[in-house]
């Protein structure tokens, strides 16, 4: 795990942050050992940053992974940072909840969690095929 927080933390120095300050770096391991890493990058609207976890993602994606063994996250402050709800279904769409998601809490500390535990009640394809057919049987109730 040393290593992957090393990568995650190196990645910090690429961070794009004159808005927060908040650096955030990710290290993502896929299943064949290949590491991704990315960094967050801000925009003056908000909404429109990227998240270090996302952007390490969408660059194993874009070399065709599809397995993920663990991810790292850091920040500059080493204050054991999680990824939050948007990157942690981001994370779901492509990840088990076994997936291992280490977080730095700074010199030799990390915390270690599942995806699963951060995140219990994902959307999935098997909940939005739910979705769908609960929403027929909707349709049906009182029909003639």
């Amino acid at each position: 795990m040393d290593e992957l927080i090393a990568a995650a933390r190196d990645a910090l120095d690429a961070a794009h942050v004159p808005y927060s300050e908040y650096r955030v770096g990710a290290a993502l391991e896929t299943a064949d050992g290949t590491v991704y890493t990315g960094c967050n990058i801000e925009n003056a609207n908000y909404s429109n940053s990227l998240h270090a976890e996302e952007v390490a993602l969408a660059e194993a994606v874009k070399n065709g992974h599809r397995e993920f063994e663990r991810i790292a996250v850091s920040s500059g402050v080493r204050d054991g940072v999680t990824p939050c709800g948007m990157c942690r279904q981001t994370l779901a769409e492509f990840a088990t909840d076994d997936l291992v998601v280490a977080c730095d809490e700074g010199g030799d500390a990390v915390s270690e969690y599942t995806l699963g535990e951060l995140l219990p009640n994902t959307i999935s394809e098997g909940t939005l095929d739910d979705a769908t057919a609960n929403a027929g049987d909707a349709r049906d109730i009182g029909g003639d």
